[in-house]
């Protein structure tokens, strides 16, 4: 299968000139060690903690470890051997070399606690999702996401027009490398292979969720939520499960990359905001599939198809700006009279209020909402309403009307 160039790699090559040690996470199946190999060129010693014998003396003798497998290193699936950690450590501190130890993991919790206290300061942490369209399309825009009008339609002549037909096949398909241009048989195979060999797997060894039919379902009920804030109940019910149980399944997921929660939007001046997260999934198409949407066709005529739209703009966004040079919080915005705002891109203290409507032709009153900003010391930056249209077309000074495939 030919390579298909990520986005990440800008970041990955400059953060790799900087720090001793990096670790990229992310999901199992997103092409982590396919970019990490593509990036080594043949040059580093490659070893899997998937492979028991290597695993048993990482965990047993990490000195021995690191003399069979010499640095420049990629090391995948490294939160199977946390004992690592502490060796990785002094070999950093006695040597100046940039970019030494590649790691790759998918599970985050322990890890990440072990690995912040174990390597702080010599250690740059990045995140790799599924393909993004863009990724797919094989685009790489050279501006930064503002919002503004002349922003937009820069990366307008870049792209072909927005196409509904297109933008649903993607949302079917996700962005897992290897059902890129697979049929529905084959999807549907590997997304079920990838539920019994990695999830179930990593469930039972990250949260010790051994009830495989529960879980399914639960899964089930996951999906059935989309774009929705979380309910922990209506997800115990789903699964026949307790309230605190339907809570620690779903932040095993969250740790494994596999559901996302954008968080509610705080603030002291805005009061009686909703505390309560949107649940997303990291991958449309593993969505669908447990959903039981069979073609893009169906899921783009069914009753889910708004949900799927939100769910795909929501990570096209979270996907740009973990892959972009600046930092940015997204929350969404919901107050006790449900009023709601679907994102908030917050970036230096200035709110971009974004709006996600699977129309071609959104009603532009829709931007009045972000009115609730006013009333505060907030500053309030360039937004508008993500939709199906053609072309950026301003709504006001402040707003466009956004083609979804220019995020």
């Amino acid at each position: 299968m030919e390579y298909i160039l990520r986005e990440l790699e800008r970041k990955f090559r400059k953060l790799n000139d900087f720090f001793k040690v990096i670790l990229v996470t992310g999901a199992r199946q997103v092409g982590k060690t396919t970019m990490l190999k593509h990036l080594a060129e043949n040059n580093r010693t490659y070893v899997t903690m998937d492979n028991a014998m290597a695993r048993e003396l990482a965990q047993s003798d990490p000195v021995l470890f690191f003399q069979t497998y010499k640095p420049p290193i990629l090391i995948d699936e490294v939160q199977k051997a946390p004992e690592l950690f502490e060796q990785i450590k002094i070999i950093c501190d006695e040597s100046d070399e940039k970019g030494f130890i590649w790691l790759t993991g998918s599970q985050q919790y322990r890890m990440m606690t072990k690995v912040r206290e174990t390597l702080a300061g010599r250690i740059g942490i990045l995140e790799l999702y599924s393909l993004s369209a863009r990724e797919k399309a094989g685009l790489v825009f050279d501006t930064d996401l503002d919002f503004s009008l002349k922003t937009l339609q820069a990366r307008q002549r870049k792209m072909p027009k927005n196409d509904i037909l297109q933008v649903f096949r993607h949302i079917w398909e996700g962005g897992m490398p290897q059902v890129q241009g697979v049929d529905e048989e084959l999807r549907q195979e590997y997304f079920n292979s990838y539920v019994d060999t990695y999830l179930i797997r990593d469930v039972t060894e990250a949260g010790g969720i051994t009830d495989v039919v529960r879980f399914r379902r639960f899964l089930a009920g996951c999906a059935a939520l989309v774009s929705e804030p979380v309910n922990y109940t209506t997800l115990a019910e789903s699964a026949d499960i307790a309230p605190s149980t339907a809570k620690e399944w779903l932040n095993v997921l969250v740790g494994l990359h596999i559901i996302y929660l954008l968080a509610p939007y705080s603030n002291n001046e805005l009061k009686w905001l909703s505390k309560t997260p949107k649940l997303y999934f990291s991958d449309t198409g593993l969505c669908a599939y447990l959903s039981m949407w069979l073609t893009p066709d169906t899921l783009r005529n069914g009753a889910a198809s708004g949900h799927y739209y939100e769910n795909y703009v929501v990570m096209e966004l979270v996907k740009n700006y973990a892959y972009a040079k600046s930092r940015v919080n997204l929350s969404y915005f919901r107050d006790s009279n449900a009023k709601e705002i679907d994102v908030f891109v917050e970036e230096n203290n200035i709110i971009h209020p974004l709006e996600i409507k699977k129309s071609a032709a959104p009603d532009r009153r829709e931007v009045k909402k972000y009115h609730v900003l006013d009333k505060t010391s907030l500053h309030r930056g360039n937004g508008g309403i993500i939709c199906m249209c053609e072309e950026p077309i301003p709504i006001d000074d402040e707003n466009c009307f956004i083609p979804s495939n220019l995020i």
